[in-house]
């Protein structure tokens, strides 16, 4: 538009009062006007016909910010806005302001833009929702939180208000109150799919399958073309083993992105669950064709060679646990990492705990074999396995993770490199009965006054371990269940359960054939001390299987139809444990079966020995039980 069609337009404009002359404030409510109805160019053509008389006006310099912005040229729009602000700090101006620099990804400058608002304006509910939204921008989710909050207070309908308070509390791991806001989202907006979606991931999180299967169903009927929502029908229908129906949901996402590394990942997963094993490599090499670099996927074939027995490759591809999407913890070390290529006599190498408890146990078994390689070997573990590891032969000094370790070293090693870097394969894992130092005599003693005498076979019990695990739902029993394996069976039952869940603790507290000590397990020397008074364990796969298996004790351990990839497949047996015996579930998934065999095998091991009087513990249940180390298929 020339300057001839501007003049003529702004002839047209409600701005010209009946003799012809033009108004400052006309011409700018003339350009408001033009703005709402859609008319941007027309609208601009008031705001320079209104500069034209009064360069000053501020609206009209802020009405020119708001083109800009319409336009998408925050540049020009800030630079508009900000002359607006010089001449009239107004808090509109202000806040059109913050919304263009948030645009920006001018953060900061965003936020000082805001909270010099409302300090004019502090009732303004859409002004506390904006620095909410860009304190979230800034990682400072405190902040954001006061500011959201305030804006639902004074706006209680504002569901974008709410929806981000939900999405902190989902981002925090907080998902009983993400829950609580996601449902006030739902609400003030029924109908928002993202709200179901992001709703059943925090049920997820809080391990209510069902719900979050419930929420994601709903979420893709308002949204059927959400990959997301499928993969996350398909997610929720794996943790509740239905794992047909969530092969198809993730084949189902594939048809909307067939490269989509995450739905990938899962429907692997999915097949390992069914052990269709082949096809979940293929998957894996598959991801690595168009993404050679992917951890995750790196990662996942690793513990599936490791499963499966290929340990040459399954050690080696272990490492990519450092770049996976969510990497496992390591502390920055600048001194380089051992991996068993260079000599170390006369070096000293920190070797530091990098996975679980379980996984320390197992793999402290290399120590004294560094050390007999003339390192001087310093070990860094949790707080929980200090007092036990502190006298590890081979160790010179050991230091609990929460101090920080005052030492000068040549090389650092993780624990759960270690295998790797001793070269270790199916054949030369280093297996004795018994490496871990026997807990002090003294201690022994009092457990065994406590247990009273030794008249009948004594059991140590674990039915659960860490509910944080991301496999507990598989792994872990409820203590109710244990009751068709302790009932009738003429042994004493000693709890090694630290930590019982709710459900437990009321069972404990209602029974009276299972002794329970365990407020007395104040570390694991404490339970070393007291494993040594047992002669059988029977535990799921938890960091006590490996505590009383590296000991030395007899040791049952109850699997998952998958199990973790230390303990193979189709096999009875451990290579990394003499005394260990392993019961399996079959393809139904039921511990209720795995404890009748478990069950079955108990009243055996009682009906071969005298459990009359006094006598020694059994120091091998599974060689009793005729179970020959080294059988079973691979």
């Amino acid at each position: 538009m020339n300057r001839r069609e501007r003049r003529v337009a702004a002839r047209k404009s409600p701005a010209a009062s009946k003799n012809g002359a033009y108004t400052v404030t006309a011409l700018h409510e003339a350009g408001l006007g033009h703005l709402r109805a859609g008319r941007p160019l027309d609208a601009q053509v008031c705001c320079e016909q209104a500069l034209a008389i009064d360069t000053n006006h501020a609206d009209s310099l802020h009405l020119l910010g708001l083109l800009s912005f319409q336009a998408q040229q925050y540049d020009h729009a800030a630079a508009w806005i900000e002359r607006a602000i010089r001449l009239d700090p107004k808090p509109a101006y202000l806040s059109s302001l913050g919304t263009t620099l948030r645009r920006q990804g001018r953060f900061e400058e965003a936020r000082q833009a805001f909270e010099t608002a409302l300090r004019a304006k502090p009732d303004d509910a859409e002004l506390w929702k904006n620095l909410g939204d860009v304190l979230i921008k800034l990682e400072r989710p405190d902040g954001a939180l006061i500011g959201l909050r305030q804006a639902l207070k004074l706006n209680p309908h504002d569901a974008d208000a709410a929806y981000l308070i939900a999405g902190i509390f989902y981002r925090s791991g907080r998902f009983e109150e993400a829950v609580a806001h996601f449902d006030l989202c739902r609400k003030l907006r029924p109908d928002h799919a993202l709200t179901l979606q992001l709703r059943g991931l925090s049920l997820r999180g809080l391990r209510r399958y069902e719900e979050f299967l419930a929420d994601s169903r709903l979420a893709h009927a308002l949204d059927p073309g959400d990959v997301e929502t499928r993969n996350n029908i398909g997610d929720a229908l794996q943790f509740l083993g239905r794992y047909e129906e969530a092969l198809e949901w993730f084949d189902r996402a594939l048809e909307l992105q067939p490269s989509y590394i995450a739905v990938l990942i899962n429907k692997a997963s999915v097949l390992q669950d069914l052990h269709r094993f082949d096809e979940a490599v293929a998957i894996y090499e598959n991801i690595k064709t168009f993404d050679p670099t992917n951890a995750d996927a790196d990662w996942n074939l690793s513990l599936l060679h490791m499963l499966t027995g290929n340990f040459e490759s399954g050690w080696a591809k272990r490492e990519a646990r450092w770049h996976k999407t969510q990497p496992h913890f390591y502390p920055k070390i600048s001194q380089p990492m051992w991996l068993g290529e260079e000599p170390v006599e006369g070096k000293t190498v920190l070797v530091v705990s990098d996975e679980g408890l379980g996984d320390v146990i197992q793999f402290v078994r290399y120590v004294p074999m560094l050390a007999n390689r003339g390192a001087r070997v310093a070990l860094l573990v949790q707080d929980a396995l200090h007092p036990l590891l502190s006298a590890m032969p081979g160790i010179s000094l050991c230091f609990p993770g929460s101090t920080e370790a005052n030492l000068a070293f040549d090389m650092h090693c993780p624990t759960s490199s270690l295998p790797l870097a001793f070269g270790t394969r199916l054949d030369t894992i280093p297996a004795a009965l018994s490496y871990l130092p026997p807990p002090p005599p003294e201690r022994v003693r009092i457990w065994e006054d406590r247990l009273g005498p030794r008249d009948r076979l004594r059991v140590g019990l674990v039915w659960s371990g860490n509910p944080t695990h991301a496999n507990d739902h598989n792994r872990s029993v409820p203590l109710r269940m244990l009751s068709r394996l302790v009932d009738g069976v003429d042994a004493t039952f000693v709890s090694l359960q630290k930590d019982p869940r709710d459900g437990d603790k009321a069972t404990l507290q209602t029974q009276n054939t299972i002794i329970d000590l365990t407020v007395d397990l104040t570390d694991f020397v404490e339970t070393a001390a007291l494993v040594s008074c047992l002669d059988l364990v029977i535990t799921v796969d938890t960091s006590v299987a490996h505590l009383a298996a590296a000991l030395g004790r007899p040791t049952w351990i109850l699997l998952a139809y998958l199990p973790d990839f230390r303990w193979l497949l189709d096999r009875n047996d451990s290579p990394w444990y003499p005394t260990v015996r392993l019961f399996r579930q079959t393809e139904t998934r039921d511990y209720g079966e795995v404890l009748d065999r478990v069950r079955s095998e108990l009243r055996a091991l009682i009906a071969t020995n005298d459990v009359s009087g006094p006598r020694q513990p059994i120091r091998d249940a599974s060689r009793t039980l005729g179970n020959r180390p080294g059988s079973g298929s691979y």
